[in-house]
């Protein structure tokens, strides 16, 4: 499995069908690979396709055309392998409220499959990377929303799958619990996982991305290191790349 691509997309695509609009291609023959070790940003404005093409590597959604696979498993294909392979965080990510922080993790630990000798190890480890030791107890429908957030991401994780899928983790959470977001996802990619999250700020792509992939209208208009951006689009600042390159796909409709 050491030389499996974690993540493989080729000619993605996702059509809808909307009643004004006729067929609308939310994912538009989408390509990307994704390696150990590696924070992959899918960088875009809301509507650009980010979670739908999270989604299809998720099983969530199934693919219109083209392929993908995680850890060497088609999406469509092997949908079981490849949920066992991630840990899928969205904006819908859903906790029971009775339950405490704590409670929650050990629960998910389980049902993915984590040892009963070692749920607990798994569960305190969590609390800790997260951040959640003060809270730990806390019933989940007594913790502030930015709280919520943070153990809805740790029980994705649970089971310590090596690809990470993380769709705008970060979104609701104020600068300090950001912060420190942005340091567990580090720490994910230094532990050799590969870690796959959808933004649109351009700062946290920044300071996290090894690389980028910048998608608008469900296509990657480009993909590669802020470097090899900066050098071949010709600025240094990602917003300015960011602009430009929707700017040039518009203009050339």
């Amino acid at each position: 499995m050491m030389d499996t691509v974690p993540v493989e997309v080729r000619e993605l695509r996702k059509a809808f069908r909307d009643e004004s609009r006729g067929t609308v291609a939310a994912v538009d023959g989408a390509s990307f690979t994704c390696a150990r070790g590696e924070v992959f940003g899918l960088l875009g404005a809301n509507g650009a396709g980010k979670t739908t093409t999270l989604r299809m590597l998720a099983t969530i959604l199934q693919p219109t055309g083209g392929a993908a696979s995680v850890m060497g498993h088609n999406v469509v294909e092997e949908p079981q392998r490849v949920r066992e392979s991630i840990g899928f965080y969205t904006a819908s990510t859903a906790l029971y409220p009775r339950l405490t922080a704590r409670e929650t993790l050990a629960f998910f630990a389980r049902i993915n499959g984590v040892a009963e000798r070692s749920v607990k190890e798994r569960t305190e480890e969590l609390v800790s990377v997260f951040g959640l030791t003060e809270y730990a107890d806390v019933l989940v429908d007594k913790l502030s929303q930015g709280m919520k957030q943070k153990v809805s991401i740790a029980r994705t994780v649970a089971h310590d799958p090596p690809v990470l899928i993380f769709d705008e983790p970060t979104v609701g959470l104020d600068v300090l619990n950001a912060i420190e977001m942005q340091k567990v996802i580090a720490r994910f990619r230094d532990a050799g996982k590969t870690v796959v999250f959808s933004t649109h700020i351009m700062s946290e792509a920044e300071k996290l991305c090894d690389r980028i992939a910048v998608i608008h209208r469900g296509r990657i208009l480009a993909c590669d290191t802020l470097e090899e951006l900066r050098s071949s689009i010709g600025h240094h600042y990602l917003e300015d790349i960011f602009v430009s390159l929707v700017e040039r796909c518009d203009g050339g409709d």
